[in-house]
């Protein structure tokens, strides 16, 4: 594919996501990878989301104060999430591209699951670092192949019953902990390569639009309605991913 409308598409798809992350506090790699992969193979979905996933992400902490309280909270999430990635990362370098469809979509209707009435019992509080190290370990695993790990982490900000300001400080501090070794073995092992790297850091622009504007409209617009049309977009996009792996050619 020509280098300017790989451009062209990753911009709009970060301009886009971007501003689902502004408005909710999530969502940017399920979404820019689920909309990348309308053109794109995965694997390069995956490269061009790095430095926009680590870089809202630092945004995010940055502006939700109380970082060394966060720290303190997840550290146990974000130790096992770390390893989780780095480690799942190498061991399914070789998975095809029809394997990495197939679980993008999974993972995409499982987020869509989790986030559309949020389910899921509470957990009391003695147990929470069993939960932190067994949903750490659920979305390394996840994070490691596909990059997107929203659902279990969501899944178990629920279990904790988090205000909306939590959920924004624990999201962006455990997504930024999981896309730095994410991107580092994504360096060594060659899918990041100089070009894409390049266009990665590009789309740090549109994302930032998109984060801002979306930080605008979640002032003027129900957050909830906004979310609930956003979900079955998501659920498409799942079914199409799933679609396109049984009949990858």
């Amino acid at each position: 594919m020509d280098y300017s409308v790989l451009l062209l598409i990753a911009a709009g798809a970060f301009l886009f996501s971007g501003a689902i992350k502004g408005l909710t506090g999530i969502g940017l790699p399920t979404a820019a990878i689920a909309l990348m992969t309308l053109f794109l193979d995965p694997r390069t979905a995956i490269a061009l989301v790095m430095f926009p996933m680590i870089g809202s992400n630092a945004w995010q902490v940055f502006r939700a104060g109380h970082l060394w309280r966060t720290v303190r909270l997840y550290a146990v999430f974000a130790v096992v999430l770390l390893v989780g990635v780095a480690a799942t990362t190498f061991f399914t370098k070789d998975t095809s591209d029809r394997a990495l469809l197939a679980v993008l979509g999974v993972v995409i209707l499982i987020f869509v699951a989790v986030s559309w009435k949020g389910m899921v019992p509470p957990l009391p509080e003695r147990h929470d670092r069993k939960a932190q190290f067994g949903f750490g370990l659920m979305a390394g695993i996840i994070g490691g192949m596909t990059a997107g790990w929203g659902a279990p982490l969501a899944m178990y900000l629920a279990t904790k019953r988090v205000d909306k300001d939590e959920f924004v400080r624990a999201t962006g501090f455990l997504i930024f902990v999981g896309s730095l070794p994410l991107c580092i073995a994504y360096a060594q092992l060659g899918f990041l390569t100089g070009p894409l790297a390049g266009a990665s850091a590009i789309m740090l622009i549109p994302t930032i639009a998109g984060f801002s504007m979306g930080e605008v409209l979640r002032k003027k617009l129900s957050v909830s309605g906004f979310r609930n049309a956003l979900l079955i977009v998501f659920v498409f996009l799942g079914l199409n991913l799933l679609r396109r792996a049984i009949w990858y050619a």
